[in-house]
């Protein structure tokens, strides 16, 4: 690793001007007969706020040197065909409507509809058992486990009752303890109401 003396820096804010980093590096190895590379240039610059004044982006109103022209040759397009993606053709890691994956926090996910609608499985059960998830509600897993989806183990609680078990530590391994807890949420939150 380098460290640039005074003299260095101050060389690059007087040549930086007009200049990209490439040109700049060679100019300070050949001043002070150094092997820098381009990367350790353009670290210093931006530690040091130097700026060359360059603006290498397109301007408005820029026409595209290959504007017009077609992709490839024919030669080209020919020897490409063979593995290009076909109009209709489905890819190899498409998954069909009732395909199951596991989401990274653990959840069960159902494929609902294509292109790509997918739904918690426990979601799901609940809702062909019971109707509608109501606002402000959610499912817990009684026991915990996040792919035991049955619904003795799904609990419905709303919102402030899952806060008040998450803070009395009422959520447990156990299913029929915290079912237990989820009772106890109940009655807190409707005391607290009242």
């Amino acid at each position: 690793m380098h460290k640039f003396t005074e003299e260095q820096i101050n060389y690059i804010k007087e040549i930086a001007n007009g200049k990209y980093a490439a040109e700049i590096t060679e100019l300070v190895n050949k001043k002070f007969n150094l092997k820098l590379k381009v990367s350790q240039i353009e670290t210093c610059k931006r530690n040091h706020h130097i700026r060359s004044g360059i603006d290498s982006r397109f301007p408005k109103g820029h026409i595209p040197a290959n504007k017009g022209k077609k992709g490839m040759s024919p030669e080209q397009y020919e020897k490409c065909k063979p593995t290009m993606f076909k109009k209709g053709q489905v890819p190899q890691n498409h998954k069909p409507v009732g395909s199951e994956r596991i989401d990274r926090d653990g959840y069960v996910l159902v494929k609902v509809a294509e292109p790509n609608k997918w739904k918690l499985k426990h979601r799901i059960l609940w809702e062909q058992a019971n109707g509608p998830i109501p606002e402000k509600h959610r499912l817990v897993f009684a026991d915990g486990n996040r792919q035991n989806i049955c619904l003795e183990n799904l609990i419905l609680v709303s919102y402030a009752e899952s806060l008040i078990m998450s803070r009395r530590n009422l959520f447990k391994e156990n299913a029929e303890h915290t079912k237990v807890g989820a009772n106890i949420a109940k009655l807190l939150n409707k005391a607290k109401a009242r």
